[in-house]
């Protein structure tokens, strides 16, 4: 008899796609951060920072090889970290990564911005699978991200040139270790009453 053609079955061998890991990725994305605050405490910034580049390269692989992908935003850190860090490290100045954090803002509220005016809502291609929301809900909750991230960018430049010095810049490494991703948490929990008045769920006609 004749074998059955293994062309003609079907395909059982089909990976089905990999359930989102929210915690798993807040880890990938704060190992890097946690690192560089230990290692400022024992080597200085400008070494510290040395070892945040590796960190955060090391978090791109992770992020590949347990969530299945690399988030748009990680890739983005990864590049300026390197570009940023890589400067500090080779002009041996911190000031380029202190500044680091500004231009990472920035560039995120400009391109929520663009993504506006070009009638693009970039927030629901990145969230789209965890919220339902109406085309006005995306709208604003845009516009407060966008807020928000400019928002950073100036508080940031305020920390790190208000203390600048060997003896004061401890406060702006725990300003970007802790503080931002504070201020990000309860920002992002203060998003909660929008979130449920533009439910999509909720206007459905």
């Amino acid at each position: 008899m004749d074998r059955p053609n293994d062309d003609n079955r079907p395909a059982t061998d089909a990976r089905p796609p990999r359930k989102e890991q929210p915690g798993l990725k807040l880890l990938i994305d704060l190992v890097p951060l946690l690192v560089f605050f230990t290692a400022f405490r024992f080597l200085g910034i400008v070494q510290a920072t040395a070892v945040l580049i590796v960190a955060t390269l090391a978090a791109v692989v992770a992020s590949k090889l347990l969530l299945g992908k690399i988030d748009t935003m990680l890739i983005v850190t990864a590049v300026l970290v390197t570009v940023f860090g890589g400067l500090t490290y080779f002009f041996d100045d911190p000031r380029f990564i202190k500044m680091k954090p500004t231009v990472v803002n920035l560039l995120f509220a400009g391109t929520l911005g663009f993504g506006l005016l070009q009638g693009k809502l970039f927030l629901r291609s990145m969230l789209g699978e965890a919220f339902q929301l109406t085309e006005r809900g995306w709208r604003l909750l845009t516009l407060r991200w966008m807020f928000f991230f400019a928002c950073l960018a100036v508080v940031n430049e305020i920390v790190w040139r208000r203390f600048n010095t060997p003896e004061t810049e401890y406060i702006w490494v725990n300003f970007k270790v802790f503080g931002i991703l504070g201020l990000t948490l309860v920002y992002l929990a203060l998003q909660a009453p929008l979130l449920r008045r533009h439910a999509a769920s909720t206007t459905a006609s």
